[in-house]
């Protein structure tokens, strides 16, 4: 088996390959300023690395790894739009950059290449394969329109918060890894646990990016400190926090949700000054490591060797050791 720091390189010289048009400029330049921006590459390299796991052709493999990488950074961009995000990944965001006109239509173009991408797997994957990534595009749809339902709410609980993540996050590395174990010659009860691993450690990065956010270091993670705070973002944090406070915080924290003018650092020192007399912190890593555990409890049920299962395994633990 290939090691992930080889599959990371494979990903990121085929990235670099990706042709587009040199015109429109204001349509193709934005797609390959987002592509550029790097990062860990984590679903495309879980899709070539489940592809592996069961013996199957990595490099016939890529361009549906590449059609994950495409699609996952085009919700990105619009993402960022909807979240009026400055900074992805430390870069100024495509719609700050060039305008947001560019930046929807530029995304656009993305989901369309990710689909030309995923159609070139051989024809006798192309209906279940297709059937899996339409699945996944969908649910991070759902995803994200519930998220912007949750920021006007204010009684949302945490099974929807879980519920949401699951379905803008988690799907995608469930799906990318459901993929690539097909395309690897997996029958579909394996490529079903596998599938809930990914969506399980899945769910346990985005609990985990939540307090990145609050206590994380920008100079490490390239990302705005304290962005879902001032977003009024119902993250778990948030939601833990309005149910652990007693009567002064909760007045607090509803006062901070509700003023529309505010200095963003007061902001978010005094939303994170009740987090910590709340302990939300520690609620939100015991959910983590929960979610963590459930992912390795469907890797060990899949039928492979224990080095195979170890593969993705060393996968997992490097994405969840990651210091604030």
């Amino acid at each position: 088996m290939r090691e992930l720091q080889d599959l990371q390189l494979l990903i990121d010289k085929a990235v670099t390959e990706l042709k587009y048009p040199d015109y429109p400029a204001e349509l193709y330049d934005p797609i390959f300023y987002i592509l550029s921006m790097g990062g860990k590459r984590m679903r495309p390299a879980l899709l070539l690395m489940a592809c592996d796991l069961f013996g199957g052709n990595v490099e016939k493999a890529m361009p549906p790894a590449l059609a994950i990488e495409v699609f996952h950074n085009f919700t990105l961009m619009h993402d960022d739009i909807m979240d009026k995000a400055p900074l992805r990944r430390g870069r100024t965001t495509v719609h700050e950059k060039w305008n947001q006109n560019a930046a929807i239509l530029s995304g656009d173009v993305m989901l369309i290449e990710g689909y030309k991408l995923m159609m070139q797997v051989e024809d006798r994957f192309l209906r279940v394969i297709l059937d899996i990534f339409n699945n996944t595009a969908v649910g991070v749809c759902e995803g994200q329109q519930l998220d912007m339902d949750f920021e006007v709410r204010d009684d949302v609980k945490i099974d929807e918060y879980i519920y949401m993540i699951r379905l803008k996050t988690a799907v995608v590395l469930g799906g990318a890894l459901k993929i690539g174990s097909i395309l690897g010659g997996a029958d579909m009860k394996d490529a079903d646990l596998v599938a809930e691993f990914g969506e399980n450690l899945g769910l346990a990065f985005q609990l985990q990016d939540d307090m990145l956010d609050v206590y994380g270091s920008p100079e490490k993670f390239g990302k705005q400190v304290g962005g879902d705070i001032i977003a009024n973002k119902k993250t778990y944090l948030l939601i833990k926090a309005l149910e652990l406070a007693d009567a002064t915080q909760k007045t607090e924290l509803n006062k901070w949700i509700a003023i529309t003018e505010f200095d963003n650092q007061k902001k978010v020192e005094a939303v994170t000054g009740i987090y910590n007399a709340v302990q939300v912190k520690q609620y939100a890593e015991t959910t983590m490591h929960q979610y963590a555990d459930k992912a390795f409890d469907a890797l060990e049920k899949i039928n492979l060797p224990e080095e195979n299962k170890q593969y993705l395994r060393d996968f997992a633990d490097s994405l969840m050791v990651r210091e604030y």
